[in-house]
């Protein structure tokens, strides 16, 4: 029998080429957030977090994450970073119209982040287990439960943006899963008829005109489409080649909202044109690559459908947000990965980078048999 080896994998422990890209989009974030005054505050700041956010990725690249598969600890984390969400909902002071943030003074936390990975890994423990017989419709609601608690959190906040994240990551890894035909047309129903419900029932006067935008974004170009106007605008001004660094009139006169932030993408759009864009998307796409391919050689199901969880987690924000700063998708206030302005983002965006690398380190190529045996010592239970 082939033994297995509990040290570990040093040689494909890092994925340099996963990292760089990573921090090729933080660059061109920078670039565009310091491209606007030179006091601006933003550059300085996002360079420290993502310094902080590359030392969390180092160390978490040495940590063996096999402990995650045990179903207590996976359920242990879900838990326990469920708290500050129900804290914010229940006693939390609203910044900017939500309580999503914990001001800490020189800084502010947003648990919805790390909550992200949270749900991921507690989905990929459950899946691995049950991946056979997927088929079951109970497993699939079992799971969606899981998800409804954290997306009913986020939107109490009221945060409709970050609750679509959560719904697309549950999405894409039950569909990872492998979801049958029938159960996908059920949850779109189940889909179309809540969507109803939140439009009846949940949805603010706000979050209801932003959704008219979407239909007819020339409504209100003074008011609730503004944004999404300004976008546009910023967006198709740049043409091929862009005004260049530092000379994007939309964000350097500040018609365009929120520029670090929600609208980094139009920004960044301006600046560079038809060839830098095409450029973030090509490293998005190496990044995703990248991803993939650790998911292809994850040493269990639980490491597969983890990486293929965050694929679905930065994919769902960059199409979010691309799609709502081309005017294509309604204005919900999203980030995009690792060029947006943001601690808690980034911090949680290169964690999870550093939990493949370590999942990567630790990766063994055993036969099936000894799998097993190292389920019976507990990693799997």
């Amino acid at each position: 029998m082939t033994p297995i080896s509990l040290a570990p994998n040093k040689k494909s422990s890092i994925d340099w080429i996963m990292l760089g890209s990573a921090l090729a989009l933080c660059t061109l974030g920078l670039i565009t957030m310091s491209s606007f005054q030179a006091t601006d505050p933003f550059f300085i700041r996002q360079l420290i977090w993502i310094g902080v956010g590359v030392v969390a990725f180092f160390g978490a690249s040495q940590v063996d994450w096999r402990f995650l598969r045990r179903s207590g600890v996976a359920a242990a984390v879900y838990g326990a970073l469920l708290l500050p969400l129900i804290f914010l909902v229940v006693a939390g002071h609203a910044i900017l119209g939500a309580k999503s943030w914990f001001n800490l003074g020189v800084a502010a936390f947003q648990p919805t982040d790390f909550v992200n990975l949270a749900l991921i890994i507690l989905l990929a423990k459950y899946f691995s287990r049950r991946h056979i017989e997927i088929a079951n419709v109970r497993h699939i609601l079992v799971s969606g439960a899981y998800a409804l608690v954290v997306f009913l959190l986020i939107l109490l906040q009221p945060d409709f943006g970050a609750a679509v994240i959560i719904f697309f990551i549950w999405l894409g890894m039950v569909l990872c899963s492998g979801l049958s035909r029938t159960h996908l047309l059920l949850i779109l129903s189940i889909g179309a008829i809540a969507f109803a419900g939140l439009w009846l029932f949940g949805f603010h006067d706000y979050q209801k005109q932003r959704i008219l935008n979407f239909v007819n974004p020339t409504r209100d170009l003074h008011g609730t489409g503004y944004n999404a106007y300004q976008s546009t605008v910023a967006v198709g001004s740049g043409q091929w080649l862009g005004k260049g660094i530092g000379y994007g009139t939309q964000s350097k006169l500040r018609f365009l909202p929120e520029y670090q932030t929600d609208f980094i993408f139009a920004a960044y759009a301006e600046e560079w044109g038809f060839v830098g864009v095409a450029l973030a998307l090509a490293l998005y796409g190496v990044l995703f690559w990248r991803l993939l391919r650790a998911a292809g050689r994850g040493s269990s199901n639980f490491e597969t459908l983890f990486v293929l969880g965050v694929v679905c987690y930065f994919a769902a924000h960059m199409v979010l947000h691309a799609g709502i700063n081309l005017g294509v998708l309604p204005v919900t206030g999203t980030t995009i990965p690792f060029m947006s302005y943001g601690g808690s983002h980034l911090l949680a965006e290169f964690l999870a980078l550093g939990i493949i690398s370590g999942m990567a380190a630790y990766s063994r190529v055993a036969h099936p048999q000894a799998l097993v045996r190292d389920w019976a010592g507990g990693y799997d239970r």
